[in-house]
């Protein structure tokens, strides 16, 4: 079972939270897996981790359809932070407009991150292979 330190869930639906939260600890073991509820209170939490040099997250799963700041606003900033550390970050919808996926194809290539783009609702083994390769 692979170990991390901090895995991310950035989602305003907490059922999906509640689920992916489950299946986590279901398929990997990890210090800590936080939860934040839209894209601009994730930024703010993961940018103070940043400046105070504090554990980054090994594997981010992002809802792009949120409140406040939604996941392409979190991404659009996000991959700003100069973190070196290459971080798995899981584009997690229920969309299904191509539109997304073009966005996802333009973010995966202007960053070091690896960025991947899975639907909703997410299964154990998408959980399992997701950090598999993180």
């Amino acid at each position: 079972m692979k170990k991390f330190k901090l895995i991310s869930i950035v989602d305003d639906d907490p059922i999906a939270i509640f689920g992916i939260h489950k299946m986590l600890n279901l398929t990997v073991e990890c210090e800590t897996i936080e939860s934040y509820i839209n894209g601009k209170v994730a930024l703010d939490g993961l940018n103070k981790r940043f400046k105070d040099s504090e554990v980054i997250p090994d594997v981010i799963f992002l809802d792009i359809n949120m409140p406040i700041m939604d996941g392409w606003q979190f991404l659009e900033e996000f991959i700003k932070l100069p973190i070196t550390k290459k971080i798995r970050i899981n584009i997690v919808t229920s969309s299904i407009d191509p539109y997304d996926k073009q966005k996802w194809e333009q973010y995966k290539d202007q960053t070091h991150h690896l960025i991947t783009f899975n639907n909703k609702p997410m299964k154990k083994e998408d959980i399992a292979k997701i950090t598999k390769t993180a």
